[in-house]
């Protein structure tokens, strides 16, 4: 055993990737989804274990192919790289049980191999973002979570999932050709793509530079804010979850825009961060501006929404948006709870789609007008999406109450009483459209007759649902491995910001 951890980041990644193969060599369903299980399951207890390492120890450097970094690839994990690892590996435990009676009933059967080592490939490509501490290859392990992305969404069961895969394809590349070109710009201004590297040598970039530190800055902000759909750039992701198969809208939106996230931070903070006095920039204004826009307009949109799925879609635009002012405020507690709303969100966002994917299930069906009197007849799965709407809301005793505080004392240490405002404002809105939903499978009689034969899903399905539902309560309640945690990063990541000005002879 003590052999294996000095390689736990390696087969942190390996493990999948390879599970991805083996998945669509077997070609059967049942098979695929039993490599697919136990390599999910194991992802976790690998990133508990590097998470346990990093606090005992600090941080693990972990040279790919014995090159010694910075002229060889590095695996790096920090407290903030291994939260974010066990967050993407254990909700895709939660929800991967669920799978197998999900993508039977949408996928395929010569298609349902070929869809787990899709999943095992973007599983890799998250996994990989997040651990990986080169810049081009973060690029790489994007675009293999992407392009497996576009796969699953393709297979949903409605014509219009290609729709949805093809603009998403569109809007990526875009994105992923922008990151691309920033990073291009980072290693004409400092010859290397090590990340902890590039943060030193940006430290002593000169006066006449700066300007193509701030394009390069410009050129990640842009495409790594396509990939997280942080508002207006969120065009792809509506239909993207609305027409791809129940358990990739789960998974997806539990886990896909929050590595995006967690790389703009990674960049914003331990890269740019050395080098950029972002007060003297306009980046926190404008972070902050997109944020609040996302967080009342998309949660207006959802309001009108009658596809229940989209409807969480525009809800998951409107919580990205709390998760960039927390970014935006660039203070210990506001980044605090953008950190844990990383968290707080997927576990959130997991059990709601999950949930909608035992009604598609049943139903047949995730049309709001279909679903009247739902709660009746499914009364665990409509249970469980109140408890996590209640969430979504920030009601004290989940854990979207837990973010939103720190959120709003973040606020007030930056002297806006208007952001607070703006964050109960913008949660009186998501009361209206989870109150919607409530009130119409709980207290309308069934019309359909559909609802009315329906019943609770198998326990294989709603065994993830019980268990993502109760850690929406659980979580807002012990916060200490949540908020905690996100606490401890947030310290780390803003005690490395600068208080300089901008550089003599830099363009103001």
């Amino acid at each position: 055993m003590s052999s294996v951890l000095p390689h736990l980041p390696a087969l942190q990644v390996v493990i999948p990737l390879f599970g991805a193969v083996i998945a669509a060599f077997l070609r059967r369903g049942a098979l695929a989804f039993a490599v697919a299980l136990a390599v999910t399951w194991l992802m976790p207890i690998i990133a508990a274990a590097m998470l346990w390492q990093v606090i005992e120890t600090g941080p693990i450097s972990y040279a790919m192919g014995g090159w010694e970094p910075p002229w060889g690839i590095e695996y790096r994990v920090d407290l903030l790289s291994a939260f974010v690892l066990l967050l993407v590996s254990g909700v895709a435990a939660a929800i991967m049980p669920f799978a197998r009676q999900s993508v039977t009933l949408e996928i395929d059967e010569s298609r349902e191999a070929w869809f787990y080592c899709m999943y095992l490939l973007c599983l890799t490509g998250l996994l990989g973002i997040t651990i990986t501490g080169d810049a081009f290859n973060a690029f790489v392990f994007l675009e293999v979570s992407s392009l497996s992305s576009y796969v699953m969404i393709a297979n949903g069961l409605d014509r219009r999932a290609l729709l949805a895969a093809f603009q998403y394809l569109v809007m990526g590349t875009v994105g992923a050709t922008f990151y691309v070109i920033g990073v291009g710009f980072l290693y004409l201004l400092t010859g290397s793509l090590n990340f902890v590297d590039i943060a030193d040598r940006l430290a002593n970039v000169g006066p006449e530079q700066f300007s193509a530190m701030v394009a390069a800055l410009a050129f990640v902000s842009a495409g790594i804010g396509i990939k997280l759909a942080l508002f207006p750039l969120h065009a792809w992701l509506p239909n993207a979850y609305a027409f791809a198969p129940s358990f990739a809208t789960a998974f997806l939106a539990a886990s896909a825009t929050k590595v995006a996230v967690y790389l703009i931070i990674r960049l914003y903070y331990s890269v740019f961060g050395g080098a950029i006095d972002y007060a003297a920039l306009p980046i926190s204004e404008v972070i902050i501006v997109l944020s609040v826009a996302a967080m009342f307009i998309a949660s207006a949109i959802a309001v009108f929404e009658n596809n229940l799925k989209r409807m969480l879609a525009y809800s998951s635009v409107a919580q990205i948006g709390y998760v960039t002012l927390g970014i935006g405020l660039a203070n210990q507690a506001g980044l605090t709870g953008g950190i844990a709303h990383l968290f707080n969100h997927a576990v959130m966002k997991g059990a709601l789609f999950v949930a909608l994917g035992c009604v598609f299930f049943r139903v047949g069906s995730c049309l709001l007008n279909d679903v009247t009197g739902l709660g009746r007849r499914m009364p665990i799965t409509m249970a469980a999406f109140a408890i996590a709407g209640l969430g979504l809301i920030g009601t004290p005793g989940t854990v979207g109450f837990v973010s939103k505080w720190y959120l709003a004392q973040g606020a007030l240490d930056s002297g806006s009483w208007l952001l607070v405002f703006a964050i109960v404002a913008s949660s009186v809105i998501s009361v209206v459209y989870v109150g919607r939903v409530v009130e119409i499978v709980w207290f309308r009689e069934p019309t359909s007759k559909a609802v009315i034969e329906a019943s609770d899903p198998p326990l294989s399905m709603l065994l993830p649902l019980i268990a993502l539902t109760a850690a929406v309560v659980y979580f807002g309640i012990e916060t200490s491995a949540s908020a905690g945690l996100a606490s401890r990063a947030a310290e780390m990541l803003t005690g490395a910001l600068p208080t300089a000005e901008l550089p003599a002879g830099a363009p103001e």
